[in-house]
């Protein structure tokens, strides 16, 4: 009877063993370079992907550096700040060649913008911001609603005639910051 271990003398053990040993021992780290190759060469593609896709979109668009920025205005009581924040906004930023600004009015804050009932002051500013080129968007439901048109309007007005909301959701969805004081 043989004991594990025991061979017959004049025998060698068998060279395949070995190598087949050798190839267990290998294997763990033939897997984690072909990981790493693998990951290596995702990580390659995907930022080749960006880079080609940042590319191909800066020579689209040229990046503005100009912010847009659309005023909700539907409070009477806040006319008068929201004109001086729109003010201040301009002189912030150095001038209004360096902002987009619109301005979109509906609901009871429209009457202070009617023709025929505006103040001096307010007047002027709506003048001064149409030079300056922002947009002043009157509520065309508004308008329905208090009977008027653009002519009964201060000069430098347009009609949302879709409404002052969707207005805003367009103004929103072409990149413009929303804001409401």
């Amino acid at each position: 009877m043989r004991l594990a271990g025991d061979r017959p003398q004049g025998t060698r053990r068998a060279a395949p063993q070995v190598i087949w040993v050798r190839q267990i021992r290998a294997q763990p780290r033939e897997i984690a370079m072909n990981r790493r190759n693998i990951l290596w060469s995702a990580v390659s593609a995907l930022g080749a992907a960006l880079g080609a896709s940042r590319a191909q979109a800066a020579t689209e668009a040229p990046p503005s550096n100009k912010l847009k920025v659309v005023y909700h205005l539907s409070d009477a009581e806040k006319v008068n700040f929201v004109l001086g924040n729109i003010q201040n906004h301009i002189d912030g930023v150095g001038g209004p060649e360096h902002v987009t600004i619109a301005l979109v009015i509906h609901g009871p804050a429209l009457k202070a913008f009617h023709w025929a009932q505006a103040n001096p002051d307010i007047s002027k500013r709506v003048g001064d911001f149409s030079k300056d080129g922002v947009e002043l968007a009157a509520c065309g439901n508004t308008m329905k609603a208090q009977n008027v048109t653009l002519t009964d309007l201060l000069p430098g007005f347009v009609s949302a005639e879709k409404g002052g909301v969707v207005r805003l959701a367009e103004l929103q969805s072409q990149g413009y910051l929303y804001l409401r004081p």
